[in-house]
């Protein structure tokens, strides 16, 4: 038999392996003994492959370990199957299993089952599944044609699966085994089910399948797992400091937002409190973009269909389109995007060299279709308002233009608090239009910018919008998570669309490059993330409640209202608590509501017109007067917008 050599990316190592046996055999040769513990797979010119996967020919490889990105990945795909596995052998046959992928922090199983699991099912799940780990039953691999996959899904009655093969073009399929349990899987997988064991199953939901509201509700398994069970405690804290933080929670209890049935699901109701935040948040939006030479533009919440086919949405966004509906026998549609608007703003005159850049913000409400399953408090609704705006410029400003949105995007990041994110430069996808040239351009734009600012970033690739390249910026809240807010996206094609034009420096016309660009995203999402961010203990400038006022008698009433006055002419946005209940009692509700200050007045304070200061952490200040103590919120306030500086 031929033999072929086997090297290792990087090193000096390698060994000679008879062509047909499997790499794991050679492991001991190739890795240290802490590493062959910690192998999944192996990649080879960028693919992942099973360890246990026939040497064919000579090759260097890269050995992926369990506690990097890919290894985990494998790590959770795995533990998928081995979740599918302990289901099907604790609840039957008659459970059908349709997919189950890892995700960026764990991995799910959809099941169809008449009857519903419950969180102790859940439990005796887990201890079914380490008994499967304990077993340290292999995975293999085997590819069948597609008529053998059928035969042997058909013979386990799993519809879904023949549903999944009935999509499938190739002849061949690979199916995956481990212990009696066999999936349709590409793979790769971890060589035995001994390294599962480091897992946690967390939650239950329901699922359409397919994600089509007409298919069949799934019951959906949701778990995580790790390489290493200190790995796995540290995610289970983050997930109970979540909880705690949880926005839907937090903004009912601190009297933020609603959301109501019979309102509609996905529509947000803004309580007084969260509207005056909301209020905040939108003025220093425009304080930023007034310093950075945008203009205010106001546009309608719907247009004639028409519009929307010139633009392109139709076709390639109107399943996230609300139906039409016909007015004076037209037909209108709520608006998903505001940039159509800001296009037909652009045409009411002729426009020379000379006014470009054209810079133009909006914070614009529009409407998208979200299916019901994928709706979650503030950060998937179905009327959200964007942070917008439309830059219109010359193509020798392209690049100079997206370097300045850089600035101004992460100058309002700061100023809300978000010093930590990701950055992703997408290129185009396989649906799109334009030019080669056009996308070439314009993703060099981007990328040129980025690299002048001296940012790292990742490419995406094929992930840009239908009509450009985009960048995405994720904010990492104080958990670590990330979050998809700002991003900017350069058009060829909606100015070609439209036809947009400028008289250039020679007298003939031209067509301007149009760059799309939202610094929070949706104002609602955003508003979300702070909450999660801050676990509802706002900054002192962003707080809706800077200072609460509570007496401990009343023979201080009077006084305590003529403090409540004065502190609002001064400008402190202010509450009193004038109720008949212990001191103590107050302090902790207004504690409970996150208020920065609390500002408590007995006979001392009345008499040498005064207030004693309670931080929201527990600390004392001295007694300070009204105007002094309004002076010291309107400093804080300053400092802490002048850390975005």
């Amino acid at each position: 038999m031929a033999d072929c050599t086997v090297s290792v990316a990087g090193t000096d190592k390698s060994v000679v392996v008879a062509i047909g046996n499997p790499l794991s055999d050679s492991l001991k040769e190739l890795l240290s003994k802490k590493q062959r513990k910690q192998a999944v797979a192996f990649r080879v010119n960028g693919e992942l492959y099973d360890l246990s996967t026939p040497v064919e020919r000579d090759m260097e490889v890269e050995f992926v370990l369990g506690d990097s990105p890919d290894g985990l990945d494998i790590i959770r795909h795995s533990t998928a199957h081995l979740l599918a596995h302990a289901v099907v052998d604790l609840f039957g046959a008659e459970v059908k299993v349709a997919i189950g992928p890892s995700t960026d922090d764990g991995f799910y199983y959809d099941f169809d089952r008449s009857e519903a699991f419950n969180p102790d099912d859940l439990e005796k799940i887990e201890t079914r599944m380490l008994q499967l780990a304990g077993g340290v039953h292999p995975f293999v691999r085997e590819t069948v044609t597609i008529a053998e996959a059928r035969r042997i899904f058909a013979e386990k009655q799993q519809g879904y699966k023949l549903e999944i093969l009935d999509e499938i073009e190739d002849d061949t399929v690979s199916l995956y085994k481990v212990g009696e349990f066999v999936d349709l899987c590409r793979g790769p997988h971890v060589p035995h089910s001994g390294l599962l064991q480091v897992y946690k199953l967390t939650r239950l939901a329901g699922a359409y399948w397919r994600g089509d509201e007409n298919r069949t509700m799934l019951q959906r398994i949701y778990g995580t797992a790790f390489s290493s069970p200190k790995d796995l405690k540290k995610y289970l804290l983050m997930l109970e400091e979540a909880k705690k933080r949880d926005h839907r929670k937090l903004g009912r209890e601190l009297g933020l937002f609603t959301m109501q049935d019979q309102i509609g699901p996905g529509l947000v109701l803004w309580q007084p409190k969260g509207a005056l935040m909301r209020k905040l948040i939108e003025d220093q939006w425009r304080e930023e973009h007034y310093r950075h030479d945008y203009e205010l533009l106001y546009t309608p919440h719907i247009a004639k269909r028409d519009l929307w086919q010139t633009s392109g949405h139709l076709d390639f966004y109107g399943e996230n389109m609300y139906a039409p509906m016909d007015i004076d026998e037209v037909s209108y549609q709520l608006k998903p995007m505001n940039c159509p608007f800001h296009i037909a703003i652009y045409n009411t005159g002729k426009r020379s060299y000379r006014e470009f850049p054209i810079r133009w913000c909006e914070l614009g409400t529009v409407y998208r279709y979200e299916k019901t399953g994928a709706l979650h408090g503030l950060m998937r609704v179905r009327g959200f308002t964007q942070d917008d705006a439309h830059i219109f410029c010359l193509p020798e400003q392209l690049e100079e233009e997206i370097y300045n949105i850089l600035d101004l995007n992460m100058r309002v990041l700061r100023l809300f608090g978000f010093d930590q994110y990701d950055i992703y430069l997408s290129t185009r996808p396989e649906k799109s239009v334009g030019s080669d040239e056009n996308w070439a351009r314009s993703t060099e734009a981007l990328k040129m910018a980025l690299d002048k600012k001296g940012f790292a970033y990742e490419m995406d690739p094929g992930e840009g919008v239908f009509y450009g390249p985009k960048i995405d910026i994720k904010i990492k809240d104080k958990l670590g998570r990330s979050w998809q807010c700002s991003t900017i996206q350069v058009d060829f094609n909606l100015p070609e669309r439209f036809k947009l034009s400028y008289t250039g420096t020679d007298g003939k016309e031209h067509q301007p490059i149009m760059i799309h660009r939202a610094l929070m995203g949706s104002l609602e999402r955003f508003f979300g993330v702070m909450i999660e961010h801050y676990a509802g203990a706002f900054p002192v400038w962003l707080a809706p409640v800077q200072a609460r006022l509570m007496n401990i008698t009343d023979a201080q009433l009077d006084y305590t209202n003529k403090v409540y006055a004065e502190l609002r002419q001064l400008g402190v946005r202010v509450e009193k608590d004038t109720r008949n209940e212990k001191l103590n009692y107050k302090i902790r509700e207004a504690q409970l509501q996150k208020i920065p200050y609390m500002l408590i007045v007995g006979d001392k304070e009345m008499a040498e017109s005064e207030v004693t200061i309670r931080l929201r952490d527990g600390e004392n200040l001295p007694a300070m007067k009204i105007a002094d103590f309004a002076e010291m919120v309107q400093r804080q306030c300053s400092e802490e917008k002048a850390l975005a500086d």
